[in-house]
């Protein structure tokens, strides 16, 4: 059932490397990422980070932390991924990716939709901790939200643990065009509050276990629904 005031979250355990599998998209592998963009992993680009990339994207890290705290590092990881959507973009063809999801940018090349960027951002999180640039955070597993009765259509976001305290952070770059950077926001917080006038600030919110999560065969249903309304062609192995 679909609630119309918490709204619902579509969260499965795993690690990230299982969302990739949802959609039939790779997982990277090293300093490779596989872009997804054209909506719903349609469109698949590689891309290698190189050495230099990734001694350029640890020195802005570090030049933006003020301390080496973990919420300077999510502000650091913020900086970080935006560089990295600026630095493939003209191999990829996304540099005109505009914010947000239009649904007339389905099958376009150079637009990534909420699930594109929930996968390419996961990407680029587990590319900065293959490296060691990730000391207070975790990579997991992307999530979804919703409140269908509410107005909010459902939105993937990317996700951060923090090591220390086990909050949960979500990662959005679907907000603002190409190589803005993305928000980064407690994942009880973020886009439909897990709880009803949930006004917690975003440093400080935890993950409420009351919030209604679903299975994954909820998850597949809900993907095939956004199918049928034309979001995104069925890549395959998207369902189980």
């Amino acid at each position: 059932m679909l609630t119309p005031l918490g709204g619902c979250v579509y969260e499965q355990e795993g690690p990230p490397e299982a969302h990739f599998e949802q959609f039939a998209a790779k997982a990277p592998q090293a300093n490779t990422v596989t872009v997804c963009h054209a909506y719903g992993c349609k469109a698949q680009t590689p891309f290698t980070f190189t050495g230099s990339d990734v001694a350029e994207i640890a020195d802005v890290m570090a030049r933006v932390r003020r301390d080496d705290s973990a919420a300077q590092e999510r502000r650091a990881v913020a900086y970080a991924v935006a560089w990295m959507e600026r630095r493939v973009a003209p191999v990829v063809g996304t540099a005109t990716d505009r914010p947000s999801m239009d649904f007339l940018g389905s099958g376009d090349p150079s637009q990534q939709d909420c699930v594109d960027e929930a996968t390419n951002t996961t990407s680029y999180l587990m590319v900065l901790q293959q490296n060691g640039l990730l000391r207070h955070h975790l990579v997991e597993r992307p999530f979804a939200k919703d409140s269908l009765l509410g107005g909010h259509w459902t939105h993937w976001a990317a996700v951060l643990r923090e090591r220390e305290s086990g909050a949960r952070f979500a990662v959005d770059s679907s907000s603002g065009p190409n190589g803005d950077n993305p928000t980064v926001q407690a994942a009880a917080s973020f886009y439909v509050p897990d709880g009803e006038g949930d006004v917690t600030p975003p440093e400080t919110a935890t993950p409420d276990a009351t919030s209604d999560v679903l299975t994954e065969d909820d998850l597949g249903g809900l993907i095939r629904r956004m199918q049928a309304l034309g979001y995104a062609d069925s890549p395959t192995g998207s369902t189980r």
